[in-house]
């Protein structure tokens, strides 16, 4: 009959050999594993060719100068000089118009509207505090 009593022994030894030939395996030949990831990388166009579009700087004093990128211009004239001079710039050119804080609101709407009507769409005004 079988002993209650009688506690087994676990004999783990054969288990632990086992583990440090496995380890030693492993250290052995993980230097030398070498993973590789094939990847596509996507193709570029060499097709298009990236520009830098034209500023277009405005600036109104306050006796109704008007200068663009630097060159004066008439007020009463400014209209019809701005489409002159914007018929062979990309209608996508960022345009800034800057204007003294004197002037009146018609003013400033004068230059503005100048623009537009020429077909631009980026056009901001810059404030001073």
């Amino acid at each position: 009959m079988y002993d209650w009593e009688e506690k087994p022994e676990l004999n783990i030894t054969p288990l632990v050999d086992v583990m440090l030939v496995l380890l030693a395996i492993l250290m052995v030949i993980s230097p030398n594993i070498v993973y590789e990831e094939l990847i596509r990388l996507p193709k570029g166009s060499a097709q298009k060719e990236v520009t830098q579009k034209e500023k277009i700087e405005i600036s109104l004093s306050s006796d109704k100068k008007i200068t663009l990128n630097g060159k004066p211009y008439p007020y009463e004239t400014f209209n019809d000089d701005f489409v002159l001079f914007s018929s062979s710039l990309p209608k996508d050119s960022p345009v800034r118009i800057s204007a003294d804080g004197r002037l009146s609101y018609n003013d400033v709407m004068y230059v503005l509207t100048a623009v537009k009507r020429a077909g631009f769409q980026e056009i901001s005004l810059p404030t001073t505090n």
